[in-house]
């Protein structure tokens, strides 16, 4: 696992906007039209950028895999915050969005703690790589990584939670919002 290069910000951009295509909670969030796809783009771009702001975004050695972990108590508003904020907002979610994605937020607020913790945002294979073992070894490196802190992550795909339980993650919590939002942890 590697810190990225500025030149790999493309690939981690493209490599999550594809794998996370058919995600129901990133299809909750950007707006549904014939630009989607840049939408989900434009998630990964914002989600990238806070991440370097407030986390951390790594690479497999072999750039088939990437994750985002960002640190919640380290978040703070800034003008630089607010702009990436603006700017998901007209790039990914739309104007007629925002009441949704706030409610859904402030939901998922509610449940998760307040403790310290690394938060697995994104964790990513590039499509024509997936289930050859790029994703575990990407997340066994997180989780080393992060081993002084307990991981926290969501999902809305019931078929990947086996593949976090393997890894010692447990459910903690649900929400219903149209779908099923899985909370999980690993202390």
């Amino acid at each position: 696992m590697i810190k990225p290069l500025p030149a790999d910000k493309p690939l981690i951009i493209s490599m999550l906007t594809r794998s996370f295509d058919g995600n129901g909670s990133v299809n909750y969030i950007v707006r549904q039209d014939d630009k989607r796809e840049q939408r989900i783009r434009a998630l990964m771009e914002y989600s990238v950028a806070m991440c370097e702001i407030f986390g951390e975004v790594w690479l497999s050695d072999d750039r088939k895999a990437c994750a985002l972990v960002l640190y919640p108590d380290r978040q703070r508003a800034s003008f630089r915050t607010f702009l990436l904020d603006l700017r998901l907002m007209f790039r990914a979610i739309g104007v007629g969005g925002v009441k949704k994605v706030k409610a859904r937020k402030a939901k998922v607020a509610a449940i998760r703690p307040k403790e310290k913790m690394a938060y697995l945002w994104f964790i990513g294979v590039d499509p024509q790589h997936q289930h050859a073992g790029h994703g575990s070894r990407m997340l066994q490196e997180v989780l080393r990584h992060s081993a002084d802190l307990p991981v926290y992550l969501e999902t809305s795909m019931p078929k990947n939670l086996p593949w976090y339980q393997r890894f010692g993650f447990e459910i903690y919590d649900e929400l219903d919002l149209g779908y099923t939002l899985y909370f999980l942890r690993r202390q």
